[in-house]
């Protein structure tokens, strides 16, 4: 009985001592962009390993991964099986993984000020999307800046 007790302590100790990491981060940009640059940076330092990979044409990444127009913005991203599409906080990317939703992918349209690597200035409200490859987009959430509104 001593041993039973002991062994599940400690298999109770493990599981909560040791988190699934993060999944990989694979970033495609244009080489010329320095904003990109900047949500890489946010996301390392949220916990995720980011690859970038300078592309030159990113209009076919987009629509290999079945970003819609609406949803596009200057780098698009995959993770975890979904596609993030511009300067996405790593807020929404990780609830994102946590709820799996049927969904391609989420977006932050365009280049939002006060948004992950477009810091500086002002932080006007903004919102995430999620997307599917058919086009369609519903809200996901809302920032100013890195924080949920």
């Amino acid at each position: 009985m001593k041993h039973a007790l002991i062994a599940l302590t400690l298999a109770a100790l493990a599981g909560v001592a040791v988190a699934a990491p993060l999944p990989e981060v694979i970033s495609y940009k244009n080489p010329s962009c320095g904003c990109c640059g900047g949500w890489a940076a946010h996301m390392r330092q949220a916990g995720f390993k980011v690859t970038e990979k300078p592309v030159e044409d990113m209009d076919a990444i987009k629509r290999r991964l079945g970003v819609p127009a609406a949803a596009a913005s200057c780098h698009t991203a995959t993770v975890g099986g979904y596609v993030v599409e511009g300067h996405v906080p790593a807020a929404s990317v990780k609830r994102l993984l946590a709820e799996k939703p049927k969904v391609t992918g989420i977006a932050a349209p365009g280049m939002p000020a006060g948004s992950p690597g477009m810091e500086g200035g002002a932080e006007p409200p903004y919102e995430v999307v999620s997307f599917t490859r058919e086009g369609a987009l519903k809200p996901y959430a809302r920032y100013v800046g890195t924080r949920p509104q």
